[in-house]
């Protein structure tokens, strides 16, 4: 349907940038996952992997170190991108292993995930990680297509907005949440920032 308006405001959100290996897709909910807080607690006592190398996957291994009963880190490049201390911290856990500059090659399993392929870029040889659980945090992807005609949006397809009103470079459209080029991107701050837009 068309709908005329004077102003618009989108809170479009993102999704989860996902794996693109094989097996990635076949065992999506079933062993693969995007949510420590959320489904951490189905692992207790397994072996799990956390796929990335930043601030929201050492966060991630963090939650998951209370319930596994080990966490491999895997991360495509050489240094990890959270901060130092966040990784010295989780890292200094004994159920912890942390796998940096890694090439990812296959999801295994039966009727869930058994098992996680990579190649070790270090020395060049395809290894086996055995876990029950993977959870992925490679970062996120606003769903901002739609507007690509009609806002301005940074290299990262987020739309970008004045930060005091959350106005786009359009007049009469606003933006709000995970969709914009905001520095966090949390649930409340998407609300805060919904409601700094309608004012």
């Amino acid at each position: 349907q068309t709908y005329e308006t004077k102003t618009v405001l989108i809170t479009a959100g993102s999704h989860r940038r996902k794996l693109d290996i094989p097996g990635a897709q076949e065992f999506e909910n079933k062993g693969i996952t995007y949510c420590a807080s959320c489904d951490g607690p189905l692992y207790t006592g397994k072996d799990v992997v956390v796929i990335g190398g930043g601030n929201a996957a050492f966060e991630s291994a963090a939650q998951l170190l209370a319930y596994a009963k080990s966490v491999t880190l895997l991360q495509r490049g050489k240094s990890y991108r959270a901060d130092p201390v966040t990784v010295e911290k989780v890292l200094s856990n004994p159920k912890m292993t942390g796998i940096s500059n890694i090439e990812l090659l296959e999801v295994k399993g039966g009727q869930f995930v058994s098992s996680l392929m990579y190649r070790d870029l270090n020395d060049n040889q395809i290894k086996e990680v055995p876990c029950e659980g993977i959870f992925v945090e490679i970062g996120l992807l606003p769903s901002t297509d739609f507007a690509k005609d009609v806002v301005e949006l940074n290299r990262f397809d987020q739309i970008v907005i004045d930060a005091k009103t959350q106005a786009s470079n359009t007049k009469g459209v606003w933006a709000a949440g995970d969709c914009t080029d905001t520095l966090y991107h949390q649930n409340n701050i998407a609300a805060g920032d919904a409601v700094r837009a309608l004012e």
